[in-house]
């Protein structure tokens, strides 16, 4: 194989398989290598979020997660399942980025609906990623792939900046806001 045009860590949430499956055969069609990850638990999450179970050469972190109101859905365990200091409960927020993330360098799309909340990007800019994508309200199931499909087919096969990429990705769906 020739070296791939991106390393993509592509992180899958419940419920997100079949979109998820299209978005990584788009992207190794486009000549990206693409790391998979599925979310099981809260802890699975932070492995990859803090670079302990992440390649090392990720340049975009995907995060193919429910959202809702600005945090990341996750699966509700029984409490005596949880590990010791893993977050507990149905979501994944904010403060968890702050306490976990460690993304110094990586561009991160969050594709879930209202992740774009203000809080939750702060957070993950302020633990080092180089740019915070996600959309602000809640959107139609199709438009996230599209977004990341023409995203992706913008940087790689037309070579543009993702300050670019993300304005033509983001001009072809107007009902749907991502910032």
């Amino acid at each position: 194989m020739s070296k791939p045009e991106l390393i993509i860590t592509l992180v899958i949430g419940p419920g997100c398989d079949t979109e998820s499956f299209a978005m990584r055969l788009a992207l190794e069609y486009f000549g990206a290598r693409v790391h998979v990850h599925y979310i099981g638990r809260p802890s699975d999450l932070i492995d990859v979020l803090s670079r302990e179970d992440r390649a090392a050469d990720t340049d975009y972190l995907i995060l193919n997660l429910h959202g809702d109101e600005g945090r990341f859905c996750m699966p509700e365990l029984d409490s005596s399942i949880y590990e010791e200091n893993e977050p507990q409960g149905e979501f994944f927020e904010d403060k968890h980025i702050t306490q976990y993330a460690k993304l110094k360098g990586l561009h991160v799309i969050a594709s879930g609906c209202a992740l774009g909340a203000e809080p939750l990007a702060k957070a993950f800019l302020e633990n080092g990623c180089h740019s915070y994508i996600a959309p602000v309200d809640y959107i139609e199931g199709n438009a996230n792939l599209m977004f990341v499909i023409k995203f992706f087919y913008e940087i790689i096969s037309n070579k543009r900046n993702p300050k670019e990429s993300f304005q033509i990705a983001r001009s072809i769906d107007q009902k749907n806001k991502y910032v």
